[in-house]
């Protein structure tokens, strides 16, 4: 008796073998092909990686922005190759996807204005309207830009503010780079009086222009733009460099007074004559 109960405890041990052995081995294969894709797929991960760091590289894109866009890669890439893991192991991926999706979907709702500055300030830093060191004119004020941030642009102004403005607002709106162009023109309009010769007077700005030298870097134009009720108006355009534009503007403004002064050249300004009447 003993011995017909070992012979049935033997039989059933090897049933419960054969019925396992198939399902253990199917799996060793699965964990086995999961670990060669884990494998491969992380090698593969680090070549795409390197690859379009290498490419950002050659085409000049911001570190700010590489290094950003480098570990976004990489946490995608990772994402998948899990997923793909998880899938050869048998393990349900689509529960695994909706999980992500409302993760991700719960995410950005709350980092709704985040997520515009970023938009934002990747446009800006791979377009490049703008550099550190360049004057802009936005809505938001005008200064010369002293950082650009992922998610902020801080910009100082001439009386020594600083405005930090969110890249998604700056992105969307009209931006004027008085500093992208190596040169600027100075547009004035110099009023002088109807009894003052066109010729001397046209003579006097152009001398001024000629004391300005090597700074003034292409020809004025000057000429006589309008009739006014009590000036001729002439326009002058002075060429001049980007960095050179409100000092030289203001030393021309300040000569036209002083040399129109020296040479009798009057500034008429706007009057009023009142006659009385004695009755």
């Amino acid at each position: 008796m003993k011995n017909m109960a070992l012979l049935s405890g033997v039989i059933d041990l090897r049933a419960i073998w054969n019925q396992f052995w198939p399902t253990a081995m199917d799996f060793l294969m699965d964990l086995v092909v999961a670990l060669v894709i884990l494998l491969v797929g992380k090698y593969l991960i680090k070549f795409v990686v390197k690859t379009v760091c290498k490419i950002m590289e050659k085409a000049g894109v911001e570190r700010s922005v590489s290094g950003f866009i480098k570990s976004l890669l990489k946490i995608a890439l990772y994402i998948v190759l899990v997923i793909v893991v998880a899938a050869v192991l048998g393990i349900p991926t689509a529960s695994l996807i909706a999980l992500l999706g409302s993760a991700g979907l719960a995410i950005g709702l709350a980092l709704q204005g985040s997520l515009s500055n970023f938009a934002g300030g990747v446009l800006i830093l791979l377009l490049r309207p703008f550099v550190v060191g360049d004057f802009i004119d936005t809505p938001m004020g005008a200064g010369t830009v002293t950082n650009v941030d992922i998610f902020y642009t801080r910009v100082n102004t001439p009386d020594n503010r600083v405005i930090i403005i969110p890249n998604g607002t700056l992105s969307n709106s009209s931006i004027t780079n008085v500093s992208k162009e190596p040169t600027r023109r100075i547009d004035l309009v110099i009023g002088a009086g109807y009894q003052d010769d066109i010729n001397k007077v046209k003579a006097l700005l152009q001398g001024i222009v000629d004391e300005l030298g090597e700074r003034s870097v292409q020809p004025a134009d000057i000429f006589v733009s309008n009739y006014a009720a009590s000036a001729v108006e002439y326009t002058y355009r002075i060429w001049v460099k980007s960095e050179d534009y409100w000092t030289i503007r203001a030393e021309v403004m300040q000569r036209v007074k002083e040399v129109f002064d020296a040479n009798g050249v009057t500034i008429p300004f706007n009057q009023l004559d009142v006659t009385i009447v004695n009755k």
